[in-house]
């Protein structure tokens, strides 16, 4: 968790770099001696392969400048599987949390600073506008082609600033214009914005920052059309409705189930796969990368495990049921919740496993966002009298929850930074969180809900009840079903007539974040709003905005798509722009406490109660974990703690 952002700036290495908020190179965990450091050992496995000429020497495959990391405790021994559970057809994300996001950069095990990761080094000019990225000699991809900058080249300028493929993300624009790339050498890429940009390398280092180096030039460009003559025939051949649907299934893409669905795609990943996410899987398995470009101060190429094992359940209780059974060796992911706590600490012993700590940097468990741009006109008009959301705020029985849900561990909470936090503000996290029930009616009243039906639900202007559904995937924390439903009573109790609608994960996307049907919408908001995080719920900027999609993609098209904003978004967009874009760490904490300001008046958004600290278990003979790790998915939790380096005692 950060105690202080100031620790996000990073230790300057160049002069030029003196006074930019990231702006410097940073070589994690090594000495000067150990940089040096060539490759000497290796997986018994590989030696064998070696041995039988069938792979170049360890020293050959990792390059002339692997990265050198020293492992938390211990050197590791090379062996084994880390079994660790996903649940359903759409968990992927599980997958990219534990493998990691093999980006430019990566955040340290601490989430306090950004440091070089597939990039040896960066510099960064004075002005926070050219970012020059400085690659490892000889990396190779896992299927041993060379790693260089004409990939970076393909990623950014065939694909990141393609139109054609998709529309460019908006962490790689700035000043309303996309980034411009160069090529320097074989080894040495430039990105150059229009203005400055202090966020772009924590930007880089969240698990939605690796387009630059995601894709193999020599696999993935035969699905693009300026490579390939002959793209119909693949097309055809697998059955895809264009090039761009063609590249999606081969290559995947950054937070899709197809990332993991084809063996044959070369990753920069520390394992790959050979047991594919693909519908009807029961298990995902991932063998060590044999180029992987990453070795302990030993000398010992990395990683020390073999493989990933990830059995896929049906639901939590399955994943419980494995934990408790020994059959997981690491979990955190859907089941760090406080109702099952009591049960994995009772059964330790018999599933041989420890906890380690896992803290949020802030924000809330649960929010319900009322959707502002609803399809619904009715229902829209409710939804955007402040009045209304201020009332159900102060119509929810929080304590009650919290007991009842929560096992009494939690504190009223809207949502935002902790108060040890700079970012803190104490007016958006706290305002309204009594439980008056007298208020919430008067406010109710008094913008024309005073009418009700026999049943005692209010009706709306059209005669019509006022009663709406929420949205939420009941698997994917199973204490919003449970809240949910003593809200619904106590809303009841105001007039109000609220239903839960429980859905699949891809479904409750497709309905929420891409066609806008939801009502209103349950999602987690545990945020800081520190740089490389989207502050969605004070700002819509994200596919989490639920309250308001319609001015994401607004924004995200520069205006050529979606619902123009209010002029209280629109002010928030500015500055959120402003933010992104400063390269003093106090000019940006000023920017965003104004966001925070103006979403705090607003109250777009309902919480229920602070992020506690939660918790995740892990087998007792695997070393190299830490007892504590931050627990975010802009860290993105395990990954920055280097699984490359656990390892299983004897």
């Amino acid at each position: 968790m950060i105690q202080d952002f100031k620790s996000l700036v990073l230790t300057r290495a160049r002069p030029v770099v003196a006074r930019f908020m990231f702006g410097a190179a940073v070589l994690p965990f090594l000495t000067v001696s150990a940089m040096a450091q060539e490759a000497t050992a290796q997986a018994p496995a590989l030696m064998e392969m070696v041995e039988a000429g069938n792979l170049p020497p360890v020293s050959e495959r990792v390059g002339e400048e692997p990265e050198v990391v020293e492992p938390l405790d211990a050197i590791g021994k090379y062996g084994g599987e880390i079994r660790t559970g996903l649940r359903g057809s759409s968990d992927h994300n599980g997958i990219l949390r534990v493998v990691g996001p093999q980006g430019l950069v990566r955040w340290d095990p601490q989430y306090t600073k950004v440091v070089p990761n597939v990039a040896k080094s960066f510099d960064v000019d004075d002005a926070g506008e050219v970012f020059t990225f400085h690659l490892r000699k000889g990396m190779k991809w896992s299927d041993g082609a060379p790693f260089t900058a004409d990939d970076v080249m393909f990623n950014v300028s065939d694909l990141l600033l393609n139109e054609d493929f998709a529309p460019t993300p908006a962490r790689y624009t700035a000043g309303g214009e996309p980034m411009k790339v160069e090529k320097i050498d074989d080894y040495t890429v430039r990105l150059t914005f229009a203005e400055p940009y202090g966020d772009f390398l924590a930007e880089l280092a969240a698990p939605l920052g690796q387009n630059p180096v995601l894709y193999a030039k020599h696999y993935c460009k035969q699905f693009v059309p300026a490579y390939n003559d002959n793209l119909d025939a693949l097309i055809a051949e697998n059955n895809a409705s264009d090039w761009q649907n063609l590249f999606m299934q081969k290559c995947g893409d950054l937070e899709v189930p197809t990332r993991w669905g084809n063996p044959e795609r070369p990753t920069l990943d520390p394992w790959v796969v050979t047991e594919p996410y693909v519908g009807g899987a029961t298990r995902v398995v991932m063998e060590r990368n044999p180029y992987f470009w990453q070795i302990d101060t030993a000398g010992n190429q990395l990683p020390y495990i073999d493989r990933l094992v990830m059995p896929i359940g049906a639901d939590t209780e399955s994943l419980l049921l494995s934990i408790i059974g020994g059959r997981i060796d690491y979990g955190l992911r859907h089941v760090d919740t406080p109702v099952n706590r009591p049960l994995l600490a009772e059964n330790r012993e018999k599933g041989d496993y420890r906890f380690f700590k896992a803290s949020a940097p802030g924000g809330s468990n649960m929010v319900i966002d009322f959707n502002l741009t609803s399809k619904n006109p009715d229902l829209r008009s409710v939804f955007n009298e402040k009045d209304f959301r201020v009332a159900l705020s102060l119509g929810m029985d929080r304590s009650e929850i919290i007991d009842t849900v929560m096992l009494g561990d939690g504190e009223p909470w809207q949502h935002g930074p902790f108060e040890d936090h700079p970012y803190y503000y104490e007016k958006l996290s706290k305002q309204y969180l009594e439980f008056d029930p007298e208020k919430a009616n008067e406010l109710l009243d008094g913008i024309g809900l005073d009418k009700r039906g026999p049943d005692g639900i209010r009706l709306m202007p059209n005669g019509e009840p006022l009663k709406f559904k929420v949205d939420v995937i009941p698997t994917f924390d199973p204490t919003w079903v449970d809240a949910l439903q003593l809200i619904e009573r106590q809303w009841a109790e105001i007039g109000v007539d609220m239903d839960i609608n429980s859905m699949e994960r891809s479904f409750f996307y497709q309905r929420t974040s891409e066609s806008n049907d939801h009502d209103a919408a349950v999602w987690n908001g545990r945020q800081s709003w520190v740089p490389g995080q989207l502050p969605h719920q004070i700002v819509p900027v994200s596919h989490d905005s639920r309250y308001g999609i319609p001015w994401v993609r607004w924004y995200e098209s520069n205006g050529e798509k979606g619902e123009e904003p209010p002029t209280s978004i629109k002010k928030r967009l500015d500055l959120f722009v402003a933010a992104r874009g400063a390269a003093d760490a106090e000019k940006r904490q000023a920017i965003v406490r104004e966001i925070a300001e103006i979403a705090a008046d607003e109250f777009e958004v309902i919480g229920l109660s602070k992020a506690l600290p939660t918790y995740g278990i892990v087998k007792n003979g695997l070393k190299n974990v830490p007892e504590a790790m931050p627990s975010s998915w802009s860290f993105p939790t395990p990954s920055p703690t280097l699984l490359q380096t656990w390892y299983w005692a004897d």
